[in-house]
């Protein structure tokens, strides 16, 4: 398999003069989008993010295929291609898609070499991608149709429970994992593949009077951000038509009303993200796809609404979204527990992804503050240091004393999961990291996340190019040089500044500015010049330990602060506090934080370290209840140092208790 990037642009899509060509990467805008800015080139060459992708590189993805043999994702494929014999291996209907995610995974991870490089490593998973693209190719029916759950389990039955079947979900996942090949590579096989499972649900799905058999919706929305990328990649309208249907027919009672499913209401009329949280956030991808497409107001507007009432509500401190373990749902505003909180891993990608896609959208800051919070905390939390263990769930507390359901549902990092929908989700959010962390817009380049390395873009049509040299989230300096740049052409560096952070200053032409001196446009640090080549800026994020308290609305954590520096949000975890748990710890809020950077700790962290006791309440005798007098009795134990870690790091040691909110109190 050769090791060649598509050279040029997509079939049936010629690049956009204004634009360019979009670079590699899981959004790729059509010529006609209305989209404040399209993702720039970004290439990571060092440092934190570096470190990460490299372990994603060298240890997470390639174990996927010995992983997906292991658990008979592959032989159920191999039996309907005929080169097995055997019955369906698996615990439910979409474990077909855990293959697709893989490719996608593998393929964004194939893109990152040029031709000849990677050495053998790129040549084994080149070789992988091959033979798996084979086994699902040669195990789709005549017609398009393929899904080993169906054909295997339930005798060829198409399309009768799609409630729980997933076969859209499914067919979704290979469209995406097709269009990450195609761009890596420049092939077609698996793009074949896919749009003729594409061309096969176009046949069968469709309004009432337009003389298709079925008015359906799949439980799981995904297809729909897929087919909106299947029409980028090959400029079919009828794609990108078949999925505004599928958005639209949401909320409309197909299936049975439910909220569980986005069938309550029309995504148009909602209020609120409400039931299975990843459902949710795949279902407004797609919409943030739609509004970027076809311009439709409403449709961004009702994307906006719905993500200021997330954020503002049912977001967890460390992005994490879900608060019910039954239902995997988001449950009642300001309903954000500690030790139950679900905050699946597949749901910080979710929004992620759909954040990325309001920031192309809209242009505004907002949407990659919460990139940010997320990839550095709820999403990060998903995989261990090794790259081989990985959490479904994210709680942000364990208790003394915890009894582990082990599972999917375990607060312990696990090999592999009966359902095993997070970890090559995390693959391939890693592989393809690069294309979320900044875009242009034909006047300037737009920095969204600082990494080392270098960031591209073009002022019409002449390349700019930014390179980035930073140990952030560790250390707030950025140095940004100019490398390539239009001569005698004024255009637009925009930084963006968090929201977490209280002071900043910026060097640029020899002279210092603070924020009094620099302020925003919303969320941007935004220098407008004349660049040449070696120009410099140097951007200083005063990175300061502090303490955070949540809404009073937030019943869990009332009386309770967590500590965050910079990015990152901390927690206690026992193995740093020997001589008893962590239940019945308070902080010490009068008291000072220090920074103390452990190079010996979790791979080389910053840690921060806090003042705080041991509580000695009265024995409760019988019954856990205290009257008022003693109930608020104050901390008398003996002075304690509390060492607090990044929450990402956790549970990379030892099994025991762990949490963020600390009381007070």
């Amino acid at each position: 398999m050769p090791l060649t990037r598509s050279a040029a642009p997509s079939p049936g899509f010629p690049a956009s003069p204004e634009r360019g060509r979009t670079p590699i990467g899981p959004v790729r805008l059509g010529p006609g989008a209305a989209a404040a800015l399209v993702p720039a080139t970004v290439e990571v060459r060092g440092g934190f993010w570096d470190a990460r992708r490299e372990v994603n590189a060298r240890i997470s993805v390639p174990q996927g295929p010995g992983l997906l043999e292991s658990a008979g994702n592959l032989h159920n494929l191999r039996v309907l291609g005929g080169t097995a014999d055997g019955e369906f291996q698996g615990a439910y209907p979409f474990v077909d898609s855990d293959v697709y995610k893989w490719l996608e995974a593998a393929s964004w991870q194939l893109a990152q070499w040029a031709p000849g490089e990677g050495g053998p490593q790129a040549e084994r998973l080149a070789a992988d991608i091959e033979r798996i693209i084979a086994v699902v190719a040669a195990a789709q029916q005549p017609d398009g149709y393929l899904n080993t759950w169906f054909q295997l389990r339930r005798n060829g039955e198409r399309f009768q429970d799609l409630r729980w079947g997933h076969e859209l979900y499914c067919a979704g996942h290979l469209i995406q994992a097709a269009v990450a090949h195609h761009r890596a590579t420049g092939r077609s096989e698996l793009l074949d593949v896919a749009r003729k499972f594409a061309d096969h649900v176009d046949s069968v799905f469709g309004p009432p009077g337009s003389g298709k058999p079925i008015d359906g919706i799949d439980g799981h929305p995904e297809v729909e951000t897929a087919l909106v990328e299947l029409y980028r990649e090959t400029g079919e309208r009828r794609y990108l038509d078949l999925a505004a249907y599928f958005v639209d027919r949401h909320g409309h009672g197909l299936l049975g009303g439910e909220a569980y499913c986005q069938d309550r209401v029309p995504l148009r009329e909602a209020t609120n993200v409400e039931g299975h949280a990843v459902r949710q956030l795949y279902l407004l991808a797609a919409a943030a796809d739609l509004a970027t497409e076809t311009g439709e107001s409403e449709l961004r507007a009702a994307a906006e609404r719905l993500w200021h009432a997330m954020t503002t509500t049912k977001t967890h401190l460390t992005g994490g979204l879900g608060s019910h373990h039954d239902q995997e749902d988001f449950g009642d505003p300001y309903e954000l527990p500690n030790e139950r909180a679900y905050c699946e891993t597949c749901a910080a990608i979710a929004s992620i992804q759909w954040s990325w896609r309001m920031a192309l959208l809209t242009g505004e800051a907002r949407y990659s503050d919460l990139i940010e919070r997320t990839l550095f905390n709820g999403f990060l939390a998903g995989v261990s240091l090794d790259g081989e263990r990985w959490l479904y769930v994210n709680p942000l507390q364990v208790r003394d004393g915890h009894t582990d359901p082990g599972g999917d549902q375990s607060a312990r990092r696990t090999r592999w999961f009966r359902c095993a929908c997070c970890p090559p989700n995390v693959m391939r959010l890693l592989a393809s990291l690069e294309h979320y962390l900044a875009g242009a817009d034909g006047h300037g380049l737009q920095i969204h996340q600082y990494v080392t390395g270098s960031y591209s873009g073009d002022i019409d049509g002449t390349p700019v190019v930014v390179s980035a040299e930073t140990d952030y989230p560790w250390h707030g300096t950025v140095a940004l040089t100019v490398e390539e740049t239009p001569r005698e052409r004024p255009w637009t560096l925009s930084l963006r500044i968090p929201r977490w952070c209280r002071e900043y200053r910026v060097r640029a032409g020899g002279t210092t500015y603070d924020q009094t001196e620099a302020p925003l446009d919303d969320g941007w640090l935004r220098l407008e010049r004349t660049w040449a080549p070696g120009d410099q800026v140097v951007l200083e994020l005063v990175l300061e330990p502090r303490l955070t308290a949540a809404d009073p609305r937030v019943d869990a954590v009332r009386g309770c602060v967590a500590i965050e520096r910079g990015p990152l949000v901390y927690c206690l975890e026992q193995v740093d506090h020997p001589g008893g748990g962590l239940d019945d710890i308070v902080i010490d809020t009068t008291r000072p934080l220090a920074v103390k950077h452990r190079p010996d700790l979790l791979g080389g962290v910053t840690t921060v370290v806090a003042a705080g006791r041991r509580r000695h309440l009265p024995d409760a005798g019988w019954w856990p209840y205290r009257a008022t007098e003693t109930a608020d009795a104050p901390a008398t134990g003996e002075p304690l140092e509390l060492t607090a870690i990044p929450y990402y790091a956790w549970a990379n040691r030892q099994n025991g208790s762990m949490r963020v909110w600390l009381p007070t109190s």
